[in-house]
């Protein structure tokens, strides 16, 4: 009863944040095809920009000083096994049972030897990281992506991934953890982590144009890229890059690095 209290009083707070979410764009401004909701989602993104630049990203800045970087390693390899639950099961919704298998080995492995996950011996045994969710799923068999949209805290996603969020929030270990501080503070510190991870793209992000379009075209691609195994398709909603001139070269297949300032899902 307590933890549905806590996400009436999350929902309420997005709720609140998405009624003042809607900027007016310029005129002539036409959305791109992937970004009906255009004006929504800029006003949603300067919001979380905000909360980002007055308490995220302070809080990561302090928690880098203050942390041996092997200890934040070890943080790192620690949510990264809690969240192989989740690759594991996806692995083995899109049919690759040989990745399920490896995934598999690797949680046991990290979690007997690793120590509960704090080192990573499993890389060094050869068994590779996989990366699933379930909007990758989704999208393996066929869903298409849907409109970007910008969530409430949660930042940048789209349609199909936003519904894969939730059905991800139930193959992680932490939401069947009875005590609310424990998982909370479990979400709390992996949201800290990854935003600690995003600390030195910061600067690539704050000389760009338009960071809200080059969020939402870096997070479409690498979405895409992920969903194909490394094969781009169709999948990119017709154009990426549609505020790009029309001359611009096709970018290359590979998976962007730009910062995509985003909560990760509960391990």
């Amino acid at each position: 009863m307590g933890r549905f209290n806590h996400a009436r009083a999350v929902l309420g707070i997005v709720l609140a944040a998405a009624l003042t979410g809607c900027v007016t764009l310029p005129p002539g401004h036409k959305p791109p095809p992937q970004d009906p909701w255009e004006s929504w989602n800029r006003g949603v993104y300067k919001v979380n920009d905000k909360v980002d630049r007055a308490v995220v990203k302070p809080v990561a800045r302090t928690y880098v000083r203050a942390v041996p970087a092997p200890a934040r390693t070890g943080v790192s390899n620690f949510f990264a096994n809690l969240r192989t639950t989740t690759v594991m099961v996806n692995d083995a919704l899109q049919g690759k049972f040989a990745a399920a298998g490896n995934d598999l080995a690797r949680l046991l492995v990290n979690t007997t030897v690793g120590i509960g996950g704090l080192l990573d011996p499993a890389t060094q045994m050869g068994l590779a990281k996989n990366d699933e969710d379930f909007g990758q799923t989704l999208g393996h068999w066929g869903l298409h992506p849907g409109p970007f949209v910008e969530i409430p805290i949660l930042g940048p996603s789209d349609v199909r991934d936003g519904s894969g969020r939730v059905v991800d929030i139930f193959t992680g270990p932490t939401h069947y953890i009875d005590n609310n501080w424990v998982s909370y503070g479990l979400y709390g510190v992996s949201a800290l982590d990854a935003r600690a991870g995003l600390l030195s793209l910061d600067e690539t992000l704050q000389k760009v144009f338009d960071p809200y379009a080059f969020i939402r075209d870096a997070y479409l691609q690498r979405r895409a890229y992920l969903v194909s195994d490394g094969k781009v398709t169709d999948e990119v909603l017709e154009d990426p890059g549609a505020d790009a001139a029309p001359d611009s070269p096709t970018p290359p297949a590979q998976p962007p690095t730009a910062p995509v300032p985003q909560v990760p899902p509960p391990p």
